[in-house]
């Protein structure tokens, strides 16, 4: 405790010493790794608070035991150093820093209002092409969702046709007997016809289902009078579907309303901030960010975790509005930021200040309060769920005998298809949860027949073999590691481990008769689990997922083959020109019978390729 003392006088005097002016500080452990990274006005004042007797949050209290020296880094102004800050937490990873994934691109409804035909597609991307787009969204299933409600509700079309020019090409498909889609294709609708359903699909999106419903009311009269009565009866349907709609949603304010609204809870033992966001004068999504206790969330330092949420975005809107009041310079910082951020992307040098603010009073307040209050109960919720898993994994230690709680848990199946295609799967559960983006597999390309446990070795020598790696899978070493398999594949799994110089935990997932998880084997006896429904649920689920995704990747391995084409068996006949010659002849039948001189002149062959292709197909003949 006294050497703890000293060592925190040391690094206040030492923080006493720094200038008053922007910067980034590092906070460093014993052995030199950078912990947290943060930014300050003043980084004398700042800095010199995490030294100080008095009493701080729990989290920031554990950062600061682990402190033993710190470095700054002077910059001319706020928005420099808050740049920095990011930059920086993306590099380092910080233990205590929040690290959102920079990589996520958030998903947009695109309409393409400048084709004869318009088409609502799912886009990553904000373009300058003339099309209009809504969001984002927090992600691709809230969108697929959404579109496919107005395809649904509109009768849009969800094929790959281009109109006009595949109509008549083809016979409808279902979705029009099922009264889905208009159907272009049949010739029946025309583009002024169909504009004028986009028209009340981006009604829609805009959060105006009042307008499109009205469009949608005077189109089913005139039918109606026409004695058009299929389609009177598809706009009427579309009606009752836009009822159901506009029931679901949530209406906060002006019709023309477009801002975002964000909250922040916390307890000391974890944080969640939320974002409501609000197109249209209505909610059209929201997005949780829970932070477990180890990460450092304070309105102190909200503004570089707002920064990096949006620097992931194609789209920020004209105001954001915070449930909790900043400081008069965070509000500042924050437009700024955000600003420059919105110039970027819109190419417009005087794009309008994007509005930071707290709102006081009225429906807004009620909105951020209603914000806050989402950020609360999902929270605990996710503690909630944090408290079962962990019960769960410490119950399955207990099992297993195991010296340490299983945190990182690594599964393997192999599969293959008929000999071919041999894969090896690996599968991550992380305190409990799925994490799919660990996912990896393992292309078996040594083995000439199947062999279980020769794949499985050479997959865990593979995996192993990179665990000297920065960041990544595996990067990360497991605290246990579980195959579908038997005692046999335990046995080869070890041995495995142990020429790759590495003494883990593995068990066998052993099936019974009808492919069921029956129990659990360590190699010399098995551990039954059926008494501890929590355990075998975890263990079941791990099970059928990883065998789920190597059957996938085999799959896909497999249909890669199948598009293959038999051109490219041929020396010199690559995917290019196999695909040229196809095109330009039309089929293989006709390419078999074509001579050299035919080969060069409307393949666009070489000599030498020609002879190749004219040489090839003789052999086959013979």
């Amino acid at each position: 405790m006294l050497e703890s003392k000293e060592k925190r006088a040391q690094l206040r005097d030492k923080a006493n010493t720094l200038p008053l002016c922007p910067g980034v500080y590092i906070m460093r452990d014993k052995a030199g790794k950078i912990i947290y990274v943060g930014k300050s006005r003043k980084l004398k004042n700042r800095v010199s608070q995490y030294f100080h007797d008095w009493e701080k949050g729990s989290k920031t209290s554990r950062m600061i035991e682990k402190v033993e020296d710190f470095d700054v880094i002077l910059c001319e102004n706020e928005i420099e150093a808050l740049t920095l800050e990011n930059t920086l937490i993306k590099r380092h990873a910080p233990k205590y820093n929040i690290k959102l994934k920079d990589s996520k691109s958030y998903p947009y409804i695109k309409v393409t209002v400048n084709e004869p035909y318009p088409r609502v597609l799912m886009s990553r991307k904000r373009d300058s092409d003339g099309a209009r787009y809504f969001g984002p969204y927090s992600g691709t299933s809230v969108v697929y969702s959404i579109i496919d409600t107005l395809r649904k509700t509109l009768g849009l079309v969800s094929c790959k046709r281009s109109f006009p020019q595949d109509i008549g090409k083809g016979r409808p498909c279902i979705y029009k007997q099922m009264g889905q889609c208009v159907a272009p294709c049949a010739g029946g609708v025309t583009s002024e016809e169909y504009h004028a359903l986009i028209r009340d699909a981006i009604s829609i999106l805009g959060g105006k289902t009042g307008e499109a419903k009205r469009s949608l009311t005077e189109r089913m009269m005139r039918h109606a009078e026409a004695e058009q009565f299929e389609s009177a009866a598809r706009c009427r349907d579309s009606i009752a579907a836009l009822d159901r709609l506009s029931a679901r949603q949530v209406a906060v304010g002006d019709p023309d309303a477009e801002f975002d609204a964000i909250a922040l809870y916390t307890d000391g033992l974890a944080s969640c901030l939320s974002i409501f966001y609000v197109r249209g004068g209505a909610i059209i999504d929201k997005e949780d960010f829970f932070f477990p206790a180890e990460k450092i969330v304070e309105l102190e330092n909200i503004s570089a975790l707002i920064c990096a949420i949006y620097s992931a975005r194609e789209y920020i809107p004209r105001e954001i509005l915070f449930s909790e009041n900043l400081e008069e310079q965070e509000y500042d910082l924050i437009s700024d930021y955000l600003t420059r951020r919105a110039r970027l992307l819109s190419g417009q040098p005087n794009h309008a200040k994007i509005n930071v603010r707290t709102s006081k009073r009225g429906d807004a307040r009620r909105l951020c309060d209603l914000v806050y209050e989402n950020a609360r109960l999902h929270c605990r919720h996710e503690q909630a769920q944090q408290e079962k898993d962990s019960s769960i994994l410490i119950r399955l230690a207990q099992i297993l005998s195991l010296e340490v709680v299983p945190e990182r848990i690594e599964a393997y199946d192999i599969s293959n298809l008929s000999g071919e295609h041999i894969t090896a799967a690996m599968i991550v559960c992380e305190k409990g949860r799925l994490k799919r983006s660990d996912y990896r597999t393992f292309k078996i390309r040594s083995l000439s027949a199947p062999d279980d446990y020769a794949a499985m070795q050479e997959a865990l020598l593979r995996r192993f073999a990179r665990l000297s790696d920065k960041e990544g899978s595996f990067s990360v070493l497991p605290d246990l590691i579980l195959l579908d398999g038997g005692r046999g594949h335990v046995s080869a799994a070890k041995t495995a481990l142990a020429e790759a110089g590495f003494n883990l935990p593995v068990f066998g997932m052993i099936k019974d008769e009808h492919h069921k998880t029956r129990s659990l084997t360590d190699g010399a006896e098995e551990i039954s689990i059926a008494r501890e429904p929590a355990v075998f649920a975890l263990i079941y689920k791990l099970q059928e997922e990883v065998h789920r995704f190597a059957l996938t990747r085999m799959d896909k391995a497999k249909r890669k083959t199948l598009r293959r084409s038999i051109l490219e068996d041929i020396p010199g006949i690559g995917p290019v020109k196999a695909k040229k010659l196809l095109l330009n002849f039309g089929s293989i039948g006709k390419i078999k019978t074509a001579d050299e001189e035919a080969l060069r002149r409307v393949g666009k062959l070489s000599q030498r390729d020609a002879r190749a292709v004219v040489e090839y197909f003789a052999n086959q003949e013979k």
